[in-house]
Parts: structure tokens; C-alpha cells; sequence
């Protein structure tokens, strides 16, 4: 006779999709059976009953190509991901309350939904910066005309507000303000990009490959502003100026230094952090993120933690691969635990041991980026990568090939025989070879370093 595993994910997202996925897969290769609706196979005749709880009312996307949307090139209902029908799906749900002695989740339309498992996958909430009129009148909402660049509601927002001509300002100069500055720039948005750091996407590129990058955006017509603080919002009432009661209206932003810069649109872009607000509440440990260890599970062997929101070895990824892989690690842990969960009496919290066989030791975590050519009109495709560390230590080699006439650049970072980091721009030709290296940790071939950076990686 099975026993049903019932898992609950908190949250829809890329990282839930994912480990739904992997569970229906292994019931779908005969793993063991279901035990009706909702079940997934679980090794040793148990089931998993999984239920997703996910705030956003749509199907879960790949939010790595919300640019994509923004721009014109994809639909919506493209970047969707598949749903496995096996899991019973909760959306526009809001989880509030996780009671660990009851082990339930409590959500905001007033359900409670049993656990033997939780996934926590809440994922990370946009920074918002500190500016001057970002929330008028002490309310909650920012003026209209001003949205981050998260979801895909944020890209619905700003797709109805885009037009040729209207000005935008993207507030932040990383991975998500680029793309975002792009992509406006591409349906024909008069575009200024300002941000505080000394050169673009400083996390990922150095001063070199900013430069290219900034040329890049330049020659499509984004206005790019480094070291430049923004300070505060100009607004003014939907129904004119001081009309009481009137709705407040974008009208530009305020720098550091007094200098306005006028728009009909302010894009959010400042980066991201980590959702642990209802691990908190809960009283497990949170750092950065929701701390949890090879297995992604929390202090509470009941409760694990995947994708944005979680911290392992003392990092929190934040990158779609690591999600990826957290994801597929889990699954092995549920499968594996299957029918020991179920064995377990009492409340949450001392009962059983983690499991061999679903470790997760981390991610070598390679961030890609293309910025892709606008549907219509003039333009070039831009691709980049970056991965490992690309700042160098004292007696560290380094490899530069530049040729700013096609806007091209590569770097390597060796530390004695292993390939430790490294940047490429605009010719990815040998991006494979050089991750492969740097994944694999291995020594290098006795060959130049400049082979390195040649079309076929040297390798």
C-alpha cells in the first residue's frame, strides 16, 4: 500500500517550475506509482501530492526573457513554462504564515495547506532605492509613469506605456537596467540609463568591456550616465499641478547634483533581494538569504529553500542556472526521502536525517547576455559573458584581446595552471571551451595563454 508525500512549494516561479518538473519526470519514467490526483513517483511505493502556492495569477515564464518581451521580439504567453498537470497549481495565492508546529501554510484567502515537505522558492523583491517621491503621501504605490523591471506584470506596465518618442529614464546600470535601456531603446524610446557606479554592469565587466558596452548602447541612442546618483522623483497631479486629490504623475527624476532629467517613464532597475521575509517569521535562519545546506534544507529538516531566496555556502546565487540546479538537486532529496518522511512523527524539527545522493555543492554560475537586434529598424545584435573571477589577484596571469572597430573583447584570468574567470564580448566563439575548462577546475594544456582566446578555445 503507498503513502502520499504532500509537498507544498511557496512560490511560482522558475525554480518551482523546475522542481515540479523533475518530480512529474521521474514519475513519468515508472519511478513508482501515483496515488491519485496530484501525485508524482516517489521511490519505495510512496507518492508525492504537490501543491504550488504562486502569488502571480499567470503560469510560471523565464524571467530572463522578460527583456525579450519588453522589446517587442517575444509574446507573453512565449516565455511561459510548462505546468506539469500532476501538480495542483494555486495562483494569485499569497502564502502569509507558516505554522511549523502544525506544519501548515496559512495563505491570504484563508486556506491551510498541510506539509510533510516545504519548498520555500519565494524568490527575491526588487530594490527599490531610497528617492524622494518614489511613495507620495505616505502611501504604497509609486507615481504613476515609475515601475521596477521584475515581472511580467512590471513588463506588461511599461509595454503599454512605450512608444517611439516618449523618454524614459532606467535608474541602474546592471545586468537588468542594460537590458532594460536596450530594449526600450529598440521601440524607439528616447532612453537615459543613469547610474551610480564608475562604469556598467561593474559585477560582471571590467572598466574595458564596460566602455564597449557603453559605446554600444550609445550608437543606438541610449544616453548612459556613470558615476550619477539619483535622488529623487519629479512629479506632478494626473488632474494639474497641486489638484487635490490628484493622482501623481511621473514627470522625471532629480540627480545628486541638482540636474533634472525630464520623462514620461522611470524604469526601477537597481538590482534584486532575496524574498525571506515569511522565512523569517518563522524563525529559521537568514542571512542574505534563507540559510540551508548541501541538501537545501533549512534548520528545520522540513522546510527547504531553492532559487533567489536561498543561501548556500555563504552565497545567494540569484542566477537562473543555480535555481536550475538547486531545483534538480532537491528533487533527488524528496524522491530519496520519500518514504522516510512519511515515517516521521511529531512536529517539525527533530525527526529525520538528511539523505546521500541529492547534494548540491554550489554553482559555477556563468552570466550570458545578448542584446539582441530590435524587430524593425537599425541595430546590431551584442553578446557578452562573464564568469568566475574576473578581477585578478597579485601573481595572477592575464590574457586581453580588444578590437574596438567590431567591439570585441576577451579576457582570461589563470591562477597557475587552472583558468579561474574570464569575460568575453561581442565574439562568443570561444565561450564554450573557456567554461568548460573553468567548470572542470582541471589544468590547463602546457600551450600559450593566448590560445585561450582563439576560435576554438585552445582546448
Amino acid at each position: 500500500m503507498t503513502s502520499t508525500k504532500r509537498v507544498v512549494v511557496i512560490g511560482g516561479g522558475m525554480a518551482a517550475a523546475r522542481l515540479a518538473g523533475q518530480l512529474a519526470a521521474a514519475d513519468a519514467l515508472g519511478t513508482a506509482g501515483t496515488d491519485g490526483p496530484g501525485g508524482t513517483g516517489c521511490p519505495g511505493g510512496a507518492a508525492v501530492d504537490l501543491t504550488v502556492v504562486g502569488e502571480e495569477p499567470h503560469a510560471p515564464y523565464n524571467r530572463v526573457l522578460l527583456a525579450g518581451v519588453l522589446a517587442g521580439r517575444y509574446a507573453p504567453e512565449v516565455i511561459g513554462l510548462p505546468a506539469p498537470p500532476a501538480a495542483r497549481w494555486l495562483r494569485g495565492v499569497r502564502a502569509v504564515r507558516l505554522d511549523r508546529a502544525e506544519r501548515l501554510v496559512r495563505c491570504d484567502d484563508g486556506s491551510s495547506l498541510p506539509y510533510d515537505a516545504l519548498v520555500l522558492a519565494t524568490g527575491s523583491n526588487p530594490v527599490l532605492p531610497p528617492l524622494r517621491g518614489l511613495f507620495p503621501g505616505g502611501g504604497h504605490e509609486p507615481p504613476r509613469g515609475v515601475r521596477p523591471f521584475r515581472t511580467l506584470a512590471d513588463c506588461r506596465a511599461l509595454e503599454a506605456a512605450v512608444r517611439p518618442g516618449v523618454r524614459a529614464v532606467v535608474v541602474g546600470g546592471g545586468l537588468l537596467g542594460v537590458s532594460a535601456a536596450r530594449a526600450l531603446a529598440g521601440r524607439g524610446v528616447r532612453a537615459v540609463l543613469a547610474h551610480q557606479g564608475e562604469h556598467l554592469m561593474e559585477r560582471h565587466l571590467d572598466a574595458r568591456a564596460s566602455a564597449l558596452l557603453r559605446g554600444h548602447l550609445e550608437g543606438l541612442g541610449v544616453e548612459v550616465h556613470t558615476e550619477c546618483r539619483v535622488r529623487g522623483l519629479l512629479t506632478a497631479g494626473s488632474a494639474g499641478e497641486g489638484a487635490a486629490g490628484a493622482e501623481a504623475v511621473a514627470r522625471g527624476v532629480e540627480l545628486a547634483d541638482g540636474y533634472r532629467l525630464e520623462a514620461e517613464l522611470v524604469v526601477l532597475a537597481c538590482g534584486v533581494r532575496p524574498r525571506v521575509g515569511l522565512a523569517r517569521a518563522a524563525g529559521l535562519e537568514v542571512r542574505d538569504g534563507i540559510v540551508v545546506d548541501d541538501e537545501l534544507r533549512t534548520g528545520d529538516p522540513r522546510i527547504h529553500a531553492v532559487g533567489d531566496c536561498a543561501e548556500h555556502g555563504g552565497r545567494v546565487y540569484g542566477l537562473a542556472g543555480a535555481a536550475q540546479e538547486q531545483a534538480d538537486a532537491l528533487a533527488r532529496v524528496l524522491l530519496a526521502d520519500g518514504t522516510a518522511d512519511r515515517a516521521a512523527d511529531g512536529p517539525a524539527g527533530g525527526t529525520e536525517s538528511g539523505t546521500a545522493g541529492g547534494a548540491y555543492t554550489g554553482t559555477r554560475a556563468l552570466t550570458r547576455l545578448t542584446l539582441a537586434p530590435p524587430p524593425s529598424g537599425p541595430g546590431s545584435a551584442l553578446d557578452l559573458a562573464a564568469f568566475g573571477e574576473t578581477v585578478p589577484r597579485a601573481g595572477d596571469d592575464v590574457v586581453r584581446l580588444a578590437d574596438a572597430t567590431r567591439s570585441v573583447y576577451r579576457k582570461v584570468v589563470v591562477r597557475g595552471d587552472r583558468l579561474v574567470g574570464g569575460i568575453l564580448l561581442g565574439d562568443l566563439g570561444t565561450v564554450g571551451a573557456l567554461a568548460r575548462a573553468w567548470e572542470g577546475d582541471e589544468p590547463l594544456p602546457s600551450a600559450p595563454l593566448l590560445h585561450l582566446l582563439t576560435n576554438d578555445g585552445g582546448l
